[in-house]
Formats: C-alpha cells, sequence, structure tokens
C-alpha cells in the first residue's frame, strides 16, 4: 500500500514538473525576444508586450532613472506579464535591470539607457550600400547531372530552404560563396556538416555532396548568395557616437525576402544617373550610380528592420544644415506640414515639402509609424512622389527631425510611410 501511494507521489511530482516545465519554457523563449538594450530620450517611453500569465519581479541598484507603468522600484518591483509593461524616463542615465521569473527565475537582463535630447545632423544624401553577408545564402536548389547521368539534387533530399544561412561547413566558418565550394572540393569524408540558421534558428544539417559531370567539382545542389548592392539614402549622423543610420527599413534578399546578416559592409557615395517617374501601381525609381573605388562614407554593423546602422570616423556634413538639429520626441510629432530631404541630382541635398496626413500611436518599435503625403510640386514633376532610392530621406517639422521615409503607396506614389526617428535611435543604441 505505502508503495502504491509512494508511486502516486512521485507520478504526481512528475507531472507537476511537466506541466511547470510547458508553462515556463514558453515564457523563457517569450522574454528572449525582448532587446537586451533599450535607448530613451528623456520624455519618451516604451512598452514590452508579452501577454503571459505569470507575475516577474524587477532588480535594479539604480532605482531613479527608469519607471515601470509609472511607478519608481521603490514603490513597486512585482507586476503580472497579462497586461503590457511600460518603461518611462525618469531621469538621464543608465539602469541594469534584472527580471525574475515568479520571483526568483532569472530570465533576463535589460540594460536601460535614458539620454538628454539627441543632436544629429541630417542626412538625405543618396548612398551606395555595399553589403556582404555572414555565411552563404542558399536563394535556390538545383540537379546536378553526376558522372553516371543521373539527376540528383542532394540539398533538396538533406532538406535545404530557400533562405537558409549556411554558416558553417564541418565547423569551419564560411567567409564567401568561394570558400564554401574550396571547403567541399578539399574534403576527404562523404558526408558534409552544415551548420545553418534558418529563421533566426540553428540548425545542424548532414548532406552528401556529389560530383558534377560538366566541370568535375563536388557539389551540394544549391544557388547561394553572399553580398548584395543598391542605391538608398542617409538618414542621419550622430556627431557624439560617430554613427550613422540610413533606410529606415532592411535590407532583404531580393528572391527569398530573408533579412541579410551583416558581416561586413560599407556606405559610398552614390550619383543619380536616372529617375524613373512613379505612377499608380507602378513604383519609380532613382538610379544610382557607384562602385568600389568611390570614397567611403561609413561602415555598416548592422542590418535591421529598422534601417542599416554603422559607424563614419570622417563625420557626416550636410550641406543645408551646418548645425546638427534635435530629434523629436513621438509626442511632439504633428500632423500637418512638415519636410523631407534627398537627393536627386548631382547639386546636393534638397529640401521639399510634404504633409504628416497620420501619426499610429507606438509604444514599442514597429514600422510605418506615420503615413505622408508630398505636396511640393518640385519633387512632383521629377519623380512623381515617392520612389525607391529614398528610402531613409529624414522628415523634419519644426525645426527637428521626426523620422525617416520607409515605403511608397503602390497605387499612390504622392504618399508613404514613415518611421519615427525614435525607433532608429533606439536601434543604434543597442
Amino acid at each position: 500500500m505505502n508503495r502504491t501511494r509512494k508511486g502516486i507521489c512521485i507520478g504526481i511530482t512528475v507531472l507537476m514538473l511537466l506541466a511547470v516545465g510547458f508553462l515556463i519554457i514558453p515564457a523563457v523563449v517569450s522574454f528572449a525576444n525582448v532587446p537586451d538594450e533599450i535607448l530613451l530620450i528623456d520624455g519618451n517611453s516604451q512598452t514590452l508586450e508579452l501577454n503571459l500569465p505569470f507575475n516577474i519581479k524587477l532588480r535594479s541598484d539604480t532605482k531613479d532613472v527608469i519607471k515601470f507603468n509609472g511607478n519608481s522600484l521603490e514603490d513597486q518591483d512585482v507586476y503580472g506579464m497579462s497586461e503590457p509593461l511600460t518603461i518611462s524616463s525618469e531621469n538621464t542615465g543608465t539602469a541594469d535591470v534584472s527580471i525574475d521569473l515568479l520571483g526568483f527565475i532569472p530570465v533576463k537582463n535589460i540594460k536601460v539607457t535614458v539620454v538628454d535630447e539627441k543632436y544629429l545632423v541630417p542626412g538625405g544624401q543618396s548612398i551606395g550600400v555595399m553589403l556582404y553577408t555572414k555565411g552563404a545564402l542558399v536563394v535556390g536548389t538545383m540537379d546536378v547531372v553526376t558522372e553516371d547521368g543521373q539527376r540528383v539534387n542532394p540539398a533538396k533530399k538533406a532538406g535545404l530552404d530557400p533562405g537558409d544561412v549556411i554558416e558553417k561547413l564541418n565547423g569551419v566558418e564560411i567567409k564567401n560563396a568561394q570558400h564554401m565550394t574550396e571547403l567541399i572540393n578539399n574534403l576527404k569524408d562523404a558526408e558534409v556538416k552544415l551548420s545553418i540558421r534558418r529563421h533566426n534558428e540553428e540548425r545542424e544539417i548532414t548532406i552528401t555532396p556529389v560530383k558534377d559531370s560538366e566541370d568535375g567539382l563536388l557539389k551540394l545542389g544549391v544557388w547561394v548568395r553572399d553580398s548584395t548592392a543598391g542605391v538608398g539614402t542617409l538618414t542621419f549622423y550622430d556627431p557624439s557616437t560617430k554613427s550613422f543610420a540610413g533606410l529606415g527599413h532592411a535590407i532583404s534578399d531580393v528572391d527569398t525576402g530573408e533579412l541579410l546578416t551583416v558581416k561586413e559592409g560599407e556606405i559610398v557615395s552614390s550619383e543619380i544617373i536616372e529617375i524613373v517617374k512613379g505612377e499608380a501601381g507602378e513604383p519609380g525609381e532613382l538610379k544610382g550610380s557607384f562602385d568600389v573605388n568611390n570614397e567611403v562614407i561609413g561602415n555598416i554593423t548592422k542590418n535591421t528592420d529598422f534601417g542599416i546602422y554603422g559607424t563614419s570616423e570622417k563625420g557626416i556634413e550636410n550641406n543645408l544644415y551646418s548645425e546638427a538639429l534635435p530629434a523629436a520626441k513621438r509626442d511632439e510629432i504633428q500632423l500637418g506640414d512638415a519636410t523631407l530631404l534627398c537627393s536627386l541630382n548631382n547639386e546636393g541635398v534638397k529640401e521639399y515639402k510634404c504633409k504628416i496626413i497620420k501619426l499610429n500611436a507606438q509604444n514599442s518599435p514597429k514600422q510605418k509609424s506615420m503615413e505622408i503625403e508630398i505636396t511640393d510640386e518640385r519633387l512632383l514633376s521629377q519623380t512623381g512622389g515617392i520612389v525607391q532610392g529614398m528610402s531613409g530621406s529624414p522628415l523634419l517639422q519644426n525645426g527637428k527631425i521626426v523620422g525617416a521615409v520607409t515605403h511608397v503607396f503602390v497605387n499612390d506614389p504622392t504618399k508613404g510611410y514613415g518611421i519615427y526617428v525614435d525607433w532608429m535611435l533606439n536601434e543604434l543604441g543597442k
């Protein structure tokens, strides 16, 4: 009888532990998506929405820099995650915050920095963007004809998909597509272990290369890409950190749509050689010319959903604004008149009239923060409105930088979306 009771108790305990595990593991995964670093301009806030049925405890040695849902950590340190958690500024400074699930399970550390009003040199310059990815991006699979005439597809058989990034081969980091080919053809073993990244998750795949009858090389049966280039617009330069931001949206692969991870990259000066005017249903384009010999403006360090970011030791100047401008807080931005800066020729940055026609309430970083409409007849006559290549054009209002152009309305090129400068600064500060 005692053995039976003991067995029942053990069974109940195991079930309880499994139940807790099933609840906690998704919570830990959710906290992994919370940023490690948050930058706030004094007076702004950011909201975390996790929608979890748990309480958390917040710990920090610094208790006077930020507030949580309007309370300092002196007043309240336990919060339910079923409701949004708003982090707001109290004083300038830095606070390292530890988050404990259920009050005793450490799940996340966040560094929150509050800065005074930020002063930035507005951009508007046309830039050539050259980006080299980490590893080799799979853009497609193909059949390989072997020496005995068979058509095989090792990549497809092994489960490689377009969008996968091959980062390592047998533990060796892939430098580029050519390096991967060299490693494969120096193999002694038939099987290859690939470390890949799929939708930001690391995976291991085993694959057997085959010899191509046409050139005698061992192949995996994949088309890969390791670099990309294009034209965009610089948004701002931060003289205090020697950092820059541009585009306002991510650089994605043209075939797979995947965000390209950065190994290294540069922005260089670009010359506009043609303007394709935008029409309803047909987005226009600024066609630029640049090459590796053009003047390097800065080095790209990351490519994110909110633009490209990097550093420039030389400093970046604007021919229209000799002084840096303050970055606007989100609650300072208003509907109505504004301007945007961009380059359409070799005469430098020009300023054009537009209107902010809609502001979206956003408490956490998102794209499409506002809707804008081009009203300047000079710009409309040349481009028809917003065109490809203008992404990143800074938006100004009341003497402050409020954001950047990101997308055009395909069916109405006179209108498009912009992102709040706050979200770009937040990304820059990480």
